[in-house]
């Protein structure tokens, strides 16, 4: 590594140290970064003044970085890096034209929401059987709840019987923030929730307003809710996530295969922004693709 630019990179992580405060494993990673690329510009182009480099140099280190395997993620690291160190080279006046301005990383690639097919989830209601009791319809309503209406774990935890109505068919929601919506339900999930609201208050008369209970009439609790959950997608699906939330992003998937709009599913998750909502439509068009592929005679 050139001295020279050896002295600039321990000016700066000196400067990192004692005017940011930043700790020692950051300044660490700095560290590794900017002497990866002091190598990179010495080996491939016998540049020994971090001065010296550009924009294409900077370009050329990214490039050979893909070209190795290295993650997008590493990647967008070591860049980031390298932009503070070049702010810094600006502010002591080491350089006047930043090369870091014209360059962007890779995109991350998005990752997409795990969901269980239509097929597995139909088994999941019609071939796993339920037990006639409160548990049975209680760990029955709860899977179908999620399904049905895409709703979080921490909203279904908080559901109260007082936010059911039977009459409209709705159902009142404690979203984040604090913000409440009111979701639609189909005749069948209403009548579902009328006979598990019977046999709970039969069974615990005296307990909690919360509409889900444990097995000892206790308002539920996240783990309870979680394994439950996976304990019954096991019956159906050998995917490794088996969550609640596997359920929400089953519910959005579905919904979006079946031509429903998007920005209503926007407004049933009770997502504040449609960016949140149009991970989704990645899933219907792997569907597309897949659909395309199977009709299209040249395809």
């Amino acid at each position: 590594m050139g001295s020279q630019m050896t002295d600039l990179i321990t000016k700066f992580l000196d400067y990192l140290k004692k005017e940011k405060r930043y700790s020692s494993h950051t300044l660490s990673s700095y560290s590794t970064d900017l002497g990866q690329f002091s190598t990179f510009l010495e080996q491939s182009y016998e540049l020994k003044e971090a001065q010296k480099a550009t924009p294409s140099m900077v370009r050329s280190w990214l490039i050979d970085m893909m070209e190795a395997g290295t993650s997008s993620s590493s990647i967008n690291r070591k860049l980031s890096s390298l932009k503070s160190f070049y702010k810094y080279l600006i502010i002591i006046k080491e350089i006047e034209i930043n090369p870091m301005l014209k360059v962007s990383g890779p995109k991350k690639q998005k990752r997409l929401p795990d969901f269980v097919e239509t097929r597995k989830m139909n088994s999941l209601f019609e071939q796993v059987e339920f037990s006639d009791d409160f548990e049975g319809k209680r760990d029955e309503l709860i899977l179908d709840l999620f399904y049905q209406s895409g709703m979080r774990l921490s909203e279904l935890i908080r559901l109260k019987m007082t936010d059911f109505d039977k009459y409209s068919n709705q159902l009142k929601v404690l979203g984040k923030g604090n913000k409440v919506r009111m979701l639609p339900l189909s005749t069948s999930l209403s009548e579902k929730i009328a006979s598990y609201l019977k046999i709970r208050s039969e069974e615990f008369p005296e307990s909690e307003a919360y509409v889900f209970l444990t097995d000892k009439g206790e308002k539920c609790y996240p783990n309870f809710v979680y394994r439950k959950v996976s304990s019954y997608l096991s019956k159906v699906t050998t995917q490794s996530k088996k969550s609640p939330h596997v359920l929400r992003h089953s519910f959005a998937t579905h919904m979006l295969n079946n031509g429903a709009d998007i920005n209503a599913i926007k407004e049933i998750l009770g997502h504040a922004n449609l960016s949140a909502t149009q991970v989704y439509t990645h899933n219907t068009f792997e569907k597309l693709k897949s659909v395309y592929k199977q009709s299209h005679p040249r395809a």
